[in-house]
């Protein structure tokens, strides 16, 4: 076994909301195969338009619902038998039967729909969602231009891409922003919604065609898998990302970004500031590629809110990780 194996440390897949697919990406009665949380899962919309999500494989004889599956009305339809599920997971049909067995279910996900994405709650436990997905107003504000996706995939945990928003320092080192101690001496941390909802500001000075602003750069989070990143200050515009950060397994990551600003402000610096959000983000992948989770880092007096933001994690996890 290399250094870096018997130096890493393996995270469990937290707890929280996290997207499984693009809304535009599911019609009704489409079936679509999905691996998210370790898991093989059938995804489907109803012909009344609603999506489901459902464990993959048939109570049967295993089959998998969403490879070859059917949606019918509100069910989804096993390919092997015909067995047919409610969004529920109860079997509802089996046509060549009158009696359903008690057992003839599976497990299914709570979802809900919004900011253009279908959200999955996780919980390693099964207890039911505690929180709710944050309405984000700006995506359907006819004022702001139409949100732009951006997808993602990235072959670590979805943490480590976390803690980037709390690392100031390394915004100077990996995408080449000057004066970052000023920026990091002028941020903040605060809480809300029972400590669910996390948010750090920064102000800074920036200057654009239309003049020099005293800007603030405010990134929330909703738990590990929802953020947004908005940029206020300058009177009458803003900036926007949201983005659904999914755990597709222990060390993988599939990440949606939707970004969008104002229409008055679009062709100022709405394009650059998509390009800046898209590309920088790139500039971190050979970073995530290659780098080891350290549970115990030795940490220095510029972490304090990577070492709060770590404290604020554990909340997320059944079983939260053991850290020094």
């Amino acid at each position: 076994m290399g250094t870096r194996e018997r130096e890493h440390t393996e995270l469990a897949i937290p707890n929280g909301w996290f997207a499984v697919a693009w809304s535009r990406d599911l019609v009704p009665g489409e079936v679509k195969r999905v691996f998210c949380f370790g898991e093989e899962l059938a995804l489907f919309r109803t012909r009344s338009g609603e999506a489901k999500l459902l464990d993959a494989y048939c109570a049967h004889l295993g089959a998998h619902l969403a490879e070859g599956g059917r949606v019918l009305g509100e069910t989804l339809r096993c390919p092997f038998h015909g067995w047919q599920y409610d969004g529920t997971g109860a079997c509802v049909e089996i046509p060549y039967c009158k009696k359903i067995p008690p057992r003839a279910r599976v497990r299914a996900w709570n979802v809900v729909e919004r900011n253009a994405m279908v959200f999955a709650w996780h919980h390693a436990e099964g207890k039911p969602p505690d929180w709710e997905v944050p309405v984000i107003p700006e995506l359907t504000d006819p004022e702001w231009t139409e949100p732009r996706p951006f997808d993602l995939e990235v072959p670590v945990h979805m943490q480590d891409m976390a803690e980037n928003n709390c690392d100031p320092v390394h915004f100077q080192y990996v995408h080449g922003h000057a004066h970052q101690g000023e920026a990091e001496s002028s941020s903040e941390m605060t809480y809300g919604e029972e400590g669910r909802f996390f948010r750090i500001s920064s102000r800074s000075e920036q200057i654009y065609p239309h003049g020099t602003f005293e800007t603030e750069l405010e990134r929330d989070s909703w738990g590990l898998g929802l953020t947004s990143v908005r940029l206020k200050g300058i009177p009458g515009a803003g900036l926007l990302m949201f983005s659904s950060t999914t755990p597709v397994d222990g060390s993988h990551t599939h990440s949606r970004w939707l970004l969008t600003s104002t229409r008055n402000w679009a062709d100022v610096a709405g394009e650059e500031f998509i390009a800046g959000m898209t590309t920088g983000v790139l500039q971190d992948m050979r970073i995530w590629k290659n780098k080891i989770h350290r549970a115990r880092p030795v940490l220095c007096e510029a972490d304090r809110y990577l070492a709060e933001f770590r404290k604020w994690t554990r909340q997320f996890y059944s079983k939260p990780p053991e850290e020094g």
